[in-house]
């Protein structure tokens, strides 16, 4: 589905934040893998999640790829300007909302996200039913609304895809309705007991 808006699930956002940041600190090149994010809401949120806690020099240390198969080719053209509408803005909070948004110069309906999270985001376009990754070395990979379209061994060979990019200890963040398959539930340890978020074990 193509639509979402900022702010969506932002317990499982934020939870993410809060576990990710102590594997990370002192890094220089951090990489996080949003794979399925429509057209940015949801690799855009975790920018600014992030940034509040990091400060901008950390910050500028992150990479968020964000990676869908995009059959309108569209979505690396909206992403890469962060302009979105009031209706997908609608749940940030305001004092954030007004740190780093402002308005579409001649389209007052329009927001655009400020520049410094604009950099640290970058579309690819990506099916990840050819199991073939980008890139590797991911602390963070991020799956959500996409594992529930595929078959269950679909599901299965792509969570061993994302165990191979990840980092040693690195995060796995499955929709909440979503479990591990049985068969890759080895290759990873669930960090709390009310998201489904996920730490790389060893095999």
């Amino acid at each position: 589905m193509a639509f979402t808006f900022f702010f969506r699930d932002n317990h499982t956002l934020e939870q993410l934040v809060k576990h990710l940041l102590p594997t990370v600190q002192g890094r220089s090149n951090i990489k996080i893998w949003d794979a399925g994010c429509a057209m940015g809401p949801e690799p855009y949120t975790l920018a600014i999640l992030l940034a509040e806690k990091m400060g901008k020099f950390a910050f500028k240390n992150v990479r968020i790829d964000a990676s869908d198969i995009d059959g309108s080719d569209l979505f690396g053209k909206i992403i890469g300007e962060g302009a979105y509408s009031g209706e997908e803005l609608g749940r940030i909070p305001k004092e954030i909302f007004e740190k780093y948004f402002s308005p579409v110069e001649g389209n007052g309906e329009r927001y655009r996200i400020c520049e410094p999270l604009r950099q640290r985001v970058l579309f690819r376009r990506h099916d990840l039913l050819t199991l073939e990754p980008f890139d590797q070395g991911y602390s963070l990979v991020l799956c959500k609304n996409v594992l529930l379209h595929f078959a269950p061994n679909q599901r299965a060979d792509v969570i061993r895809m994302f165990h191979r990019v990840l980092v040693p200890g690195g995060l796995l963040a499955l929709e909440q309705t979503q479990k591990l398959p049985e068969e890759v539930r080895h290759l990873f340890r669930q960090v709390i007991g009310d998201a489904q978020i996920f730490s790389k074990e060893e095999p």
